[in-house]
Parts: structure tokens; C-alpha cells; sequence
């Protein structure tokens, strides 16, 4: 179930190798591992793609694609779970990532309300609002984003690996009550 569900939305190998703006990175698209819908993959990807999706802007695709082939992780579901972050689930993550930080760092810089600092007036404004609100928590952030980052792959992996164990089990068991059903 989870592969079938999965390869309708994912691209295939062959479409991706045959896009003419890709055609460059052929050869380092040629491992099996990057395509294929197994336990392992996809729990890899989903790890890589939790842990560089807290990487802000449009950067993040890039790297969770470079990171998947690195460590021959499913690639299309490593560049798919970074849109965990969102303009309504970035600034949420990015306290809790300062909040960590500050925890291990011990040190706070004087922001004096973490919530409300960050306020842009138009859409327009958002951006540079929040670039500067990023800029302005410092040391605390950089060393938490990682970290917040590193907690939430290692999560994401065991939960991927749990899940797809649970359904095979699942599968398993219903095959074997037909089997018991048509003795």
C-alpha cells in the first residue's frame, strides 16, 4: 500500500533522467537506491528532508537533494518533506529552535519578547521582516536550528521505519487469516 500510494504522486526515474535541464546529472541519478520505495529509502529521505527543510528560503530543495544522493536516500520523498515548512509552520519552528539554543548555549540575546518582535506591516514586508527577526536572535538560533533539526530526522526516521513496518505486519496478518479462511 504505502509504495503504491506513494509512486502516484512521486516522479519516476526515467522522467527525471530524461528532463532536459537535468540531463547534466545523469550519472550521479543512476543509483537504484535514490528511485526505489523501500523501508530504509524512505525513512532516509524523510530524515533528510526534516533536517534541511528548517534551511530557509528556496535552498532547501537543493540540499535535500544533494543530501539524498550523498547518502542514497529516496530523493523525490527527501525534496517532498521539506514542504514541512511553511510560512505558517517556519516562525513556530524557529522559536523552539531558538529556544533549544539558548538552553544549550546558556545565553539569551536581549530579545525582549521572543512572539511579538517579529511584525511586518504587508505582505511585501514579510520577507525582510523576517530576515531581520532571524538575524536579530543570533547565536542561539544557529546553534538550535541544527539541533532542532537533528531531533526531528531522527524522529522522522523511526517514525517512517515504525510505520512502514506496522502496515507490512498488517498486510501480513490479513494474507494469513485468508489463507486460514480458504483451508
Amino acid at each position: 500500500m504505502p509504495r503504491k500510494y506513494l509512486r502516484k504522486f512521486l516522479p519516476s526515474a526515467h522522467s527525471v533522467k530524461n528532463h532536459r535541464h537535468l540531463r547534466l546529472f545523469v550519472p550521479v541519478l543512476r543509483h537504484p537506491n535514490l528511485w526505489h520505495l523501500n523501508r530504509h529509502s524512505v525513512a532516509g529521505g524523510v530524515a533528510v528532508g526534516l533536517f534541511t527543510g528548517l534551511i530557509p528560503g528556496p535552498v532547501q530543495m537543493i540540499f535535500a537533494a544533494i543530501f539524498a544522493i550523498v547518502f542514497r536516500v529516496n530523493l523525490p520523498v527527501a525534496v517532498f518533506t521539506t514542504l514541512y515548512t511553511n510560512p505558517l509552520t517556519f516562525v513556530p519552528l524557529y522559536i523552539a529552535a531558538y529556544k533549544i539554543g539558548a538552553f544549550v548555549t546558556g545565553k539569551s540575546n536581549s530579545v525582549q519578547n521572543l512572539y511579538t518582535e517579529f511584525q511586518a506591516e504587508s505582505l511585501a514586508d514579510w520577507v525582510p521582516s523576517f530576515f531581520n527577526w532571524v538575524a536579530s536572535l543570533g547565536t542561539p538560533l544557529l546553534v538550535g536550528i541544527p539541533i532542532l533539526g537533528a531531533i526531528l530526522s531522527v524522529c522522522g526516521y523511526f517514525l517512517a521505519q515504525g510505520l512502514w513496518r506496522l502496515h507490512v505486519v498488517i498486510q501480513w496478518r490479513r494474507r494469513q487469516k485468508r489463507v486460514r479462511r480458504q483451508m
